[in-house]
């Protein structure tokens, strides 16, 4: 089933991680398996903000725990090798969890050869990097995820999430939303859905040099996104390009560094609730995620089939 919210604070910013923390609750019941948040802070204007994994969560008590740590620390030490052999220089660095990581770096070069370097190392997935977007996945309800990665203390202006149930792929973070829309920065997807014509547009997009980090059908609108602007193609005119050219029932929220955008299939199969004011847009799968921002008696609707939006900070 799964559930999406996002929203966009158009003329100032907020505590972004604890907005989305309360919509993305508020639809718990859609999804159980994981959470995901992609948030867009305050950020840097020189540096990119990396965040990675080099493993998955294990759960206390198992037996791999301890041997994974000794695992992370290994994996970890090679991304740091592979920094140097890039030139990238690591402003600061913090350890979230056993396998997550968030480093602060300088790097001018193509982001495409970095990505595959660090990601080289066995594995190890960058999760995003971005000027502003900080992107974090994984398994557990938005309330245990939020306080594991300290989610409320970061400021911003806009940010989209996932509440996942798991049927195409495994309940890990690797399979969970958001998606980062390699390679560039500060591109994030979430789907509620499913793709139809999933393998023979991965195995198309592999074949240009796009990689795929999972096997969920939802990875696949981030993919193709990415490509689309890799060819020049503006993100509102890719969205409108996936109507047609992504078969199945399909809700998405895409997000960049100064904008929200969403777009529905022509069967207008998937929920999609929407708010929009002169300085604020909220999104969910249901209203009771806008609920949690503005409890008081709003207007909202429901986007129409075959519907493409854009909002900008």
């Amino acid at each position: 089933m799964c559930g999406i919210a996002g929203l966009i604070h158009k003329n100032k910013t907020v505590n972004i991680g604890q907005e989305l923390q309360d919509m993305l609750q508020a639809l718990k019941h859609r999804g159980p398996d994981s959470t995901g948040f992609a948030l867009y802070g305050e950020g840097h204007d020189d540096n990119f903000i990396m965040r990675f994994k080099v493993g998955e969560n294990v759960k206390e008590g198992s037996s791999a725990v301890n041997e994974g740590s000794e695992i992370y620390d290994s994996r970890k030490a090679q991304v740091d090798k592979c920094l140097i052999e890039l030139g990238a220089e690591v402003v600061s660095e913090e350890q979230i969890t056993p396998y997550s990581f968030k480093y602060v770096l300088k790097y001018d070069e193509d982001l495409m050869e970095f990505s595959k370097k660090i990601e080289s190392v066995e594995m190890t997935e960058i999760l995003s990097i971005g000027k502003s977007l900080e992107l974090v996945k994984d398994i557990g309800d938005a309330g245990v995820v939020s306080e594991q990665y300290g989610l409320n203390k970061i400021k911003g202006t806009h940010g989209i999430g996932h509440t996942r149930m798991a049927t195409e792929s495994g309940v890990d973070i690797r399979s969970a939303h958001p998606f980062w829309g390699y390679p560039f920065s500060d591109v994030s997807v979430v789907h509620n859905g499913q793709l139809t014509n999933y393998w023979n547009n991965r195995r198309a997009l592999e074949n240009k040099g796009m990689r795929f980090m999972s096997e969920c059908d939802s990875e696949l609108i981030a993919v193709y996104l990415a490509e689309k602007m890799r060819k020049g193609i503006s993100l509102e005119e890719g969205m409108r390009d996936s109507l047609s050219e992504l078969d199945g029932v399909f809700t998405y929220l895409v997000a960049t560094k100064d904008s929200l955008g969403m777009a529905k299939d022509t069967m207008a199969a998937k929920p999609m609730v929407l708010y929009e004011s002169d300085d604020l847009i909220a999104l969910g799968s249901e209203e009771i995620a806008i609920r949690t921002l503005l409890p008081q008696e709003i207007d909202t609707y429901d986007p129409y089939d075959g519907e493409v939006k854009v909002w900008q900070i």
